[in-house]
């Protein structure tokens, strides 16, 4: 059976350009900007922008009339990780994960290559941790849980490899050895990164596999260098992907 065709609708699809471009700015925009980099007219920019702060979608600064997301965003956010499955059933055990081990124990969404998102946390109860909030975003394909996404990722390894080239690391592995330990990745059900992508950091991650052996979810877990040598890291993996693979057996196929 073929899908359905869905019409596009352009007041929708211009507005929801308009949220995701507001959404990766670190700063306010202007009308101009966000009417010249979404290739607008402006009067039908402000159309929708007006419409999108009557619903508190947006807030607009009175004096500078720059725009930046409202908090009726905040609502919508919320009801997505709190009735969605794989939060749900991954906080408990980043709960159990990080006690055990004292790490930041993550649940993380990967809706494309560009960003994976932060979706369930739990955090580790020591002196020293690292600052990450549900709904932080990084590059899809950094860290452990990147060379994860690509070892299980069902797109076109020319557009990984294309990515790739853009990530910023602390300590950049070459092309060639990130290959080999995605692959080792594949094999092995999980990656372990130590301080590549942040000195002193090391970071677990372990794939949640659907009945296609493809992922758009992992846990991650973070720690200390010093925190986690390579018999702990093992260990934490172990556990970890007994975690994984207890969420992709109750998470819908």
């Amino acid at each position: 059976m073929k899908p359905p065709q869905v019409r596009a609708v352009p007041a929708v699809t211009r507005a929801v350009a308009i949220l995701r471009l507001l959404g990766r700015s670190r700063t306010p925009l202007s009308l101009k900007v966000i009417a010249e980099t979404l290739g607008l007219v402006p009067s039908t920019a402000l159309h929708i922008l007006r419409a999108l702060v009557a619903e508190q979608l947006l807030q607009v600064d009175p004096q500078t009339r720059h725009y930046r997301l409202g908090v009726g965003m905040l609502p919508l956010a919320r009801a997505v990780l709190e009735n969605g499955d794989f939060p749900a059933l991954a906080r408990p055990r980043l709960e159990d994960l990080s006690r055990l081990y004292g790490v930041t124990a993550l649940g993380v969404e990967v809706p494309d290559l560009d960003h994976m998102v932060v979706v369930a946390l739990a955090r580790a109860q020591t002196p020293v941790r690292l600052h990450v909030d549900v709904g932080s975003r990084f590059p899809a394909l950094i860290s452990a849980t990147g060379r994860c996404v690509a070892a299980f990722s069902a797109q076109p390894w020319t557009e990984i490899e294309r990515r790739f080239a853009s990530l910023r690391w602390h300590n950049p592995p070459d092309y060639a050895s990130w290959c080999k330990e995605v692959d080792a990745a594949r094999r092995r059900g999980f990656s372990i990164d130590r301080g590549n992508y942040i000195a002193g950091v090391t970071i677990v991650a372990v794939p949640v596999l659907n009945s296609r052996g493809t992922s758009s979810h992992t846990i991650a877990a973070v720690g200390l260098g010093s925190q986690l040598d390579r018999a702990s890291s093992l260990s934490l993996a172990r556990d970890m992907r007994a975690a994984a693979q207890e969420i992709a057996g109750l998470l819908s196929p």
